[in-house]
């Protein structure tokens, strides 16, 4: 953590200040929250940063949609359109964000949504549906919803827990009291019972709550077309192009491969522009190694132009949710019983 984040700590104080309040008066209903008799599920961290909360919500899209009739109700970031808004699979990223507009086309046959008023986007979906999930919700402190799932990066648990602007948090801990399951998220492969103890005795504090461990698997490479890239990712010099929060994971993974990777980092939820593509291919073409690739992820896909690599080796890898030890009967338990009990 650098200097200059620590001589802001005084705002992060203030800040704490005014959370801790906000919360207090929804706590005490002075500031009311709207139930709903439809189940709604809830995902949603403390911290901000890449936590895995849209694989989280493909793996409830997966779970569910075979059994009810589900929608998933997101902000929509980065978009330029206000208000409700169904997503087509004609949509684009600038009109309902790229995560939603990922949902869709992963799912076309389920009804994606976006508003940045949650509790009216839910007015506009419960007559025809059984369930809704609502993606990055937790502190939309207007909604009481019926269940929340709250995620933890698995290294955020290892840094100062403090509120932006001098820590990652932008919420206080406390908050987990909320949280009816919690998901520790990226975890490394073997978790030592040690820092399982120590993880688990910071959420003690607050919440008594089921805790999963998952990591993040990674599919094999597609083209723009969506058709599998054929050859072993591996020995490949790699563009690697993303605007996401945390690139780490997806860094390491393909260097563990023996890949030589070169990232082109943009800030989350990027636009890309004419410059920025010229600019990747630029980075593309001075690789004199034979064996090279572009990488991107799933999400930035729907933001870029494929058109403008139609002549360049472009790949994107998707990603899903992995529960460690065994766990996912019994995640997958918990979901699907308080539906059971919740659905009219």
């Amino acid at each position: 953590m650098t200097i200059l984040r620590w001589i802001l700590l005084p705002f992060s104080l203030i800040y704490h200040v005014i959370i801790w309040v906000r919360n207090l008066l929804y706590d005490f209903q002075i500031f009311k929250s709207k139930s709903f008799d439809i189940p709604t599920i809830v995902i949603g961290n403390l911290a901000i940063g890449g936590t895995g909360k849209s694989p989280m919500t493909e793996y409830l899209i997966r779970l569910l949609k075979d059994e009810y009739k589900i929608a998933t109700l997101s902000r929509g970031y980065g978009r330029k359109t206000k208000g409700f808004r169904l997503v087509e699979l004609s949509s684009q990223a600038i009109e309902v964000g790229d995560e939603p507009l990922q949902f869709k086309k992963k799912f076309p046959e389920i009804t994606v949504a976006v508003n940045e008023d949650r509790c009216a986007g839910i007015e506009k979906l419960q007559e025809y549906h059984d369930v809704i999930i609502l993606d990055d919700a937790f502190q939309h402190r207007k909604l009481k919803p019926g269940y929340s799932i709250l995620l933890f990066d698995f290294q955020s648990l290892y840094q100062p827990i403090i509120l932006l602007p001098t820590g990652n948090f932008r919420d206080i801990f406390s908050s987990t009291k909320r949280a009816d399951l919690i998901i520790i998220t990226k975890c490394p492969e073997i978790i030592s019972e040690n820092k399982k103890a120590h993880i688990e005795h910071l959420i003690r504090k607050h919440n008594t709550a089921p805790i999963f461990y998952t990591r993040i698997g990674y599919d094999k490479p597609l083209n723009i077309l969506g058709k599998t890239y054929a050859e072993e990712l591996t020995d490949k010099y790699i563009v690697l192009c993303c605007g996401i929060a945390n690139p780490t994971p997806l860094v390491d993974y393909l260097e563990t491969k023996g890949n030589k990777v070169q990232l082109v980092q943009f800030p989350d939820h990027h636009n890309y522009t004419a410059g920025d593509y010229e600019k990747i291919k630029a980075i593309f073409n001075q690789i004199e190694f034979p064996n090279k690739l572009i990488i991107t992820t799933e999400k930035d896909l729907q933001r870029i132009d494929k058109e403008s690599f139609i002549d360049y080796p472009l790949l994107y890898i998707p990603i899903h949710l992995q529960t460690a030890d065994k766990q996912q009967l019994t995640f997958d338990h918990f979901i699907k019983n308080y539906i059971s009990k919740n659905l009219n």
